[in-house]
């Protein structure tokens, strides 16, 4: 994975173990994709971290996804904290690979075996992918990754 070094904010940019714990943990993410006419669209989706990819299952027959099959092109936010000395959260852009049959109905797939898995047992608390023909993988090995966790300011 190549990353862009982040430069301002390194008071609270997250090491490289913090941003993992923290994308390990968080469920929800925000996904900003263009739209056909160039206007932004942001949708909400759970997701998977397995270390160096972010993994989206999402509906095929959604406007995400139709976006992103155009342009593959994507920005991504997980964030938290109400308070502004408790905001903390992560910036993550780059082009999004499709993954596995669309949609998916569980065929076997070596390279599913992982975030299928951290994404069952994160987000339902099962050991293996329930599949209902309606929603695909997609990947996103991120170019650039922008971190923040203000309660570092509180600590200085």
């Amino acid at each position: 994975m190549t990353v862009t070094q982040q430069r301002r904010g390194r008071k609270i940019m997250m090491t490289p173990g913090e941003l993992d714990d923290f994308l390990t943990t968080q469920r929800t993410c925000r996904v900003a994709t263009v739209s056909a006419d160039g206007a932004p669209h942001v949708s909400t989706l759970w997701f998977a971290w397995d270390g160096t990819s972010m993994w989206l299952y999402s509906v095929v027959r959604s406007k995400r996804w139709t976006d992103l099959r155009r342009d593959p092109r994507v920005a991504i936010v997980v964030d938290t904290g109400e308070e502004y000395d408790e905001l903390r959260g992560v910036e993550l852009s780059g082009t999004i690979e499709f993954v596995g049959e669309i949609p998916r109905t569980g065929e076997l797939r070596a390279e599913l075996d992982v975030p299928e898995t951290l994404f069952a047992r994160k987000n339902f608390g099962l050991e293996e992918m329930p599949h209902d023909g309606r929603h695909a993988w997609m990947r996103l090995t991120p170019q650039k990754i922008v971190s923040w966790d203000f309660r570092k300011l509180g600590a200085q």
